[in-house]
């Protein structure tokens, strides 16, 4: 058969896998980041128009893209709703930049770690991927100058709130670095903020495009973490350099974001229901961080260190010795716990052994101590095989 020649580049995704082989009922699962069952919203149909179900505009619902424009202002993005994209999930928005700017063999920069996802689709477009080291408070700044001096990337991809998969939340002052050396290089930025709205201390911090000057930009949100991953309802807003072939690359896609999540997201978007879910939400997980923190320290503190997240949804944690936690899944989904191994979040997975990405906001708490107590004995294991 034959087949395009960026499907050799194409790799299969470790946690989708993962989650498949995890869907035994008696497996405690910390591998995906999948919001609390409990947590997720009811949702009424009885008023959705019949229109509802006809083709709508690429754009998305008018009401919507309204709605989001004025939700973005809110955080100090200025933008106007002809700037906003529904899509099929902030997944498409990655998916849209890529066909938007990558060739084989284009420079893209990213964190390390950075979201799993989007390597995926990055390398399968064929992208050189460039990255710069993440500190506690945002990236080394030192080190992306260095990398935007030699490389020129065609885009920047950051995640600067709660990011997946470290929890790093970045400082003001990062943020303001990151703007001026992008503007300085003019170098594009995308924003990726899926867990903005899942802050458990308070504090908040406007996005980095708001503070661009000069560089284009695409900030991307969604509500599968506040509301129904379900839904796949995302959305991006862009410079309006950009938006225009975003908007036709869309439109080549999928014609359209379905109109149904849309209608349902819009019940929420903006109002003071989703405002007091919103602050429930944000208790409930944070209780259950709370937890989480007491049973790792309980069963991890000589083996891993941590940062404890004020955000989002995950743990990373390093070992104290390094070992490809990889080698790890297969006792670990035999002992019916499962978790991420961190080296996949890494464009280079084997440069950089010993990391474990744990989600926290799934799990039921009654079986959160025995589900780490089991993972920490299969760690311990690995390391003891290694050390013989």
């Amino acid at each position: 058969m034959a087949f395009s020649e960026r499907v050799s580049r194409l790799k299969s995704s470790l946690i989708r896998e993962i989650l498949a082989a995890a869907q035994r009922p008696e497996v405690m699962s910390f591998a995906g980041g999948l919001p609390a069952e409990a947590m997720l919203p009811k949702v009424e149909w009885a008023d959705m128009p019949v229109s509802m179900g006809q083709y709508g505009m690429s754009e998305g619902e008018p009401a919507l893209r309204e709605a989001l424009a004025a939700q973005a202002r809110s955080l100090g993005l200025a933008c106007e709703a002809s700037q906003v994209l529904v899509v099929s999930g902030s997944q498409q928005t990655l998916d849209l930049a890529a066909k938007l700017h990558i060739d084989v063999g284009t420079p893209v920069m990213l964190e390390a770690p950075t979201y799993l996802a989007a390597l995926q689709i990055f390398q399968l477009f064929g992208a050189d991927c460039i990255t710069v080291p993440l500190e506690a408070d945002g990236p080394d700044l030192q080190q992306l100058r260095a990398r935007l001096e030699r490389h020129r990337p065609a885009f920047i991809y950051l995640i600067p709130t709660f990011q997946n998969p470290s929890a790093v939340r970045y400082s003001e002052a990062k943020r303001d670095a990151v703007a001026a050396l992008l503007d300085e290089f003019g170098v594009t930025l995308i924003e990726d903020e899926p867990y903005r709205e899942l802050t458990f201390d308070g504090a908040s911090a406007t996005p980095i495009t708001s503070r661009l000057k000069k560089a284009s930009w695409i900030y991307t949100g969604t509500v599968s973490k506040t509301l129904l991953p379900g839904l796949r309802v995302g959305y991006l807003i862009a410079s309006p350099d950009l938006f225009p072939h975003l908007l036709r690359l869309k439109q080549s896609a999928d014609l359209h974001t379905n109109r149904i999540g849309q209608w349902q997201a819009l019940q929420w978007i903006g109002t003071e229901q989703y405002r007091s879910h919103l602050c429930e939400l944000r208790a409930f997980y944070r209780d259950r961080r709370d937890r989480f923190q007491a049973a790792l320290h309980k069963h991890f503190h000589d083996i891993a260190d941590w940062n404890v997240p004020q955000g989002g949804l995950f743990f990373w944690l390093t070992l104290k010795q390094p070992l490809d936690t990889r080698t790890l899944l297969d006792a670990a989904l035999a002992a019916d716990v499962a978790f991420m191994p961190g080296e996949p979040f890494f464009p280079e997975p084997d440069k950089h052994p010993g990391h474990l990405r744990l989600n926290f906001s799934h799990i039921d708490p009654a079986r959160l101590d025995e589900g780490l107590r089991r993972l920490a004995g299969v760690v311990r294991e690995g390391l003891a095989v290694k050390a013989a």
